[in-house]
């Protein structure tokens, strides 16, 4: 059998010894044949990389200047012919000779030298550039001349190679003071998790040299989880000279073709700590302006009635007095209690309870249950999502009752339309009411422009869509007087 340029012969001996017919007794598997045919290609490959290309027995040069001469052979011997055979002196004949012949020689040997030292100058360049000096130019290129349009490009291409470098250089540079200055521990990893990288953040999170960090093990430094799970995570982890929580962030990158991993590890303790202040602070002015304004009147009123009450004749009204100045108590008493209520509420915000809500059945309900101003609503398709209805229709009753509420006072109109935009449903509401005139407290708890607001509505509408891992953007309108509500929700 022949198989790919391999001749097999295949045959069996029977029970006694004798031959077989190979047709009958003897078959090639499937997995055999596909390792024959390997071991075929194989050998051709091997076969043909083993050939040399052929190689010429005189050089380049040589060849041009053997062709220079042959060229002129002919010339040559016919005026030699004619001169020996010719009524000439001897004198006359060899002088004339010898005239002929180094003519025709130094010409040959000329277009030898003509040939060859322009293509030692371009192997120079290109020996220059290989080893990285990009300071070396060809002169006397011209742009008419084939040559010199070689040495040009050459030239150019010296020039931009140069310019390369520089960026590359100026590049690294730039990437080592970044690396160097920043406080993020980087580090590189190769196949086997040892280190090949660290910058100087690194080792003061390990309290250890980078000469001594490079070469070492990820689970000798205590890095081993890290390179491990979801690419970015967040973690608590103790360091030699850093604990609490960690974001973790791993990408993978190659280096002279050999796979690397690259591993930032950033601390969030500060960042969170200084969150934390801030919210402290932003919680504690909020408390205690509005416990003042309820506790001022109570204090001021108490004090009135005290004196009231110590007088030994009491003013024929001072019953009058008395159940005025008690209501007003009662009544900041319940204003305050108001405001831990909805503070209570604001920080109880449960989890939402995913399940299908038809977009457009929520907001026609909604838009008709509004019987202050007719909402204008608009949608191109029907949509259906996977969200906590009854928080989605507390946030859309939010940003509809303020839009109207914008919207009467300059009487305007509000509209909204939704529809989808790539991975998220997109509900946006337009009003034509003076606009935003503090963009900067929209958000701020309990801070509101309304006579009786409670100024947690936009609040809670913001925590609402970003439960739902969503936005929730407010800004002026570009084309008209009026604000913009847009509320992102995932698909």
């Amino acid at each position: 059998m022949k198989l790919w340029g391999w001749q097999f012969t295949l045959s069996r001996s029977g029970p006694e010894g004798a031959p077989v017919d190979a047709k009958e007794s003897f078959a090639l598997s499937a997995s055999d044949l596909q390792k024959l045919k390997a071991r075929a290609a194989a050998e051709r490959r091997r076969h043909y990389a083993s050939r040399k290309p052929p190689q010429s027995r005189w050089s380049h040069d040589t060849l041009m200047l053997l062709m220079a001469l042959t060229s002129g052979t002919p010339a040559i011997l016919v005026s030699l012919i004619f001169l020996w055979s010719g009524n000439y002196t001897p004198k006359v004949q060899w002088t004339l000779t010898v005239f002929l012949v180094s003519i025709w020689l130094g010409y040959a040997f000329a277009m030898r030298s003509r040939l060859v030292r322009p293509l030692q100058t371009i192997a120079n360049l290109l020996a220059a550039l290989r080893e990285g000096d990009f300071s070396i130019r060809a002169r006397g290129a011209r742009h008419d001349d084939a040559l010199g349009d070689v040495l040009i490009e050459v030239n150019s291409l010296s020039q931009v190679l140069r310019e390369q470098r520089l960026s590359a250089l100026e590049a690294t540079a730039l990437l080592s003071r970044v690396m160097a200055e920043i406080e993020v521990a980087v580090f590189a990893f190769d196949g086997e998790k040892k280190v090949r990288l660290a910058n100087r953040a690194a080792e003061r999170l390990l309290a250890q040299p980078v000469e001594r960090l490079l070469g070492r093990e990820a689970n000798e430094l205590g890095l081993g989880d890290c390179l491990t799970g979801e690419e970015t995570r967040t973690i608590q982890a103790d360091f030699p000279n850093g604990n609490g929580k960690w974001e973790v962030r791993r990408s993978a990158f190659r280096e002279g073709g050999a796979p690397l991993q690259l591993l930032v590890l950033s601390n969030l303790s500060r960042a969170l700590r200084e969150e934390e202040r801030l919210a402290w602070q932003r919680l504690v002015r909020v408390l205690s302006h509005e416990l003042n304004n309820s506790l001022t009147p109570i204090k001021s009123i108490a004090g009135s009635l005290e004196s009231l009450v110590a007088k030994t004749q009491p003013p024929d009204d001072w019953r009058e007095d008395m159940k005025r100045g008690l209501n007003v108590i009662a009544t900041r008493a319940a204003a305050l209690s108001r405001f831990m209520e909805s503070y209570a509420r604001l920080a109880r915000l449960p989890q939402p309870k995913y399940r299908s809500v038809n977009i457009n059945a929520l907001i026609q309900r909604l838009v008709e249950l509004e019987k202050r101003l007719t909402i204008h609503g608009v949608t191109n398709a029907e949509v259906i999502i996977q969200a906590d209805g009854d928080q989605l229709e507390q946030l859309l009753i939010n940003l509809l009752r303020n839009a109207v509420d914008a919207a009467l006072e300059t009487a305007g109109k509000v509209e909204i339309h939704w529809q989808k935009v790539g991975g998220f449903l997109e509900i946006v509401v337009h009003d034509e009411g003076p606009g935003i005139v503090n963009p900067g407290n929209l958000f701020v708890p309990f801070f509101t422009t309304k006579p009786g607001g409670s100024g947690i509505g936009l609040v809670l509408s913001r925590q609402i869509a970003e439960a739902h891992g969503g936005s929730l953007t407010l800004e002026n309108r570009r084309d008209r007087q009026g604000c913009e509500a847009r509320l992102r929700i995932p698909l």
